[in-house]
């Protein structure tokens, strides 16, 4: 797999509390440059990553909602996700609620996550389930429900948690997780070979602030 081909499936991201409009107009010249898949950003900051891409290449707009904790209400969450959308969101990452999963809530997570595939109608919608809080078991039953509630994606991680993506989370969501679902590794990816190690096993999108950087320095061995 070359770089550019691990580049596509990036979301080029910038999510660290604090960051300014220049980081994120740097992200979006980036994002452009090097063909990643989106930019991922803050709410706040939907609108203007809109206007800095302008439509030039194929870089989506992401963003999150309910993040990073996920225990919101699904009300909050849809009314995150509507303004987002409103704002020019292409692409939605939604925190599921951990306690339902843990207070084995299946109903309630469910309609938490189908209300939010009814907010994001037309526009991707991405479940991070934390597979660092989960056992083995909650991960496959989590597979099934985002399944059944028809996400476009199952994510690994927010990143701000005690863990990020693993070779064998991916893997295990990929077996378990539908057919027209695509996993998004994410959370603690900072070089080209893990990147492409998590595709090898079933990741479609990676999420990282690191692997444009990190493309940068193989491409551009003396810049």
């Amino acid at each position: 797999m070359n770089v550019q081909e691990i580049l596509h499936r990036t979301d080029h991201t910038l999510l660290r509390t604090g960051c300014t409009e220049e980081e994120i107009a740097q992200l979006c010249e980036e994002a452009v440059a090097y063909e990643c898949a989106s930019v991922c950003i803050p709410p706040c900051y939907v609108s203007f990553a809109k206007a800095c891409l302008g439509g030039q290449g194929d870089v989506k707009v992401c963003t999150v909602v309910g993040f990073p904790n996920g225990y919101s209400t699904a009300h909050a969450k849809s009314f995150e996700a509507r303004e987002a959308i409103e704002s020019g969101a292409d692409e939605v990452d939604m925190v599921i609620n951990m306690s339902f999963v843990k207070n084995r809530a299946w109903d309630s997570l469910r309609e938490e996550i189908s209300e939010l595939r009814g907010v994001c109608d037309g526009i991707v919608l991405k479940v991070i389930i934390e597979t660092c809080l989960l056992s083995e078991e909650e991960k496959e039953l989590v597979c099934g429900i985002v399944t059944e509630c028809g996400a476009d994606y199952i994510k690994t991680s927010t990143g701000f948690s005690t863990g990020g993506a693993t070779v064998h989370d991916v893997a295990l969501l990929r077996e378990h997780i539908g057919e027209q679902v695509q996993v998004k590794a994410s959370g603690g990816i900072h070089t080209l070979e893990e990147a492409q190690a998590l595709i090898e096993v079933g990741a479609s999108r990676i999420g990282a602030s690191s692997i444009v950087k990190a493309a940068r320095e193989r491409l551009n061995p003396k810049a």
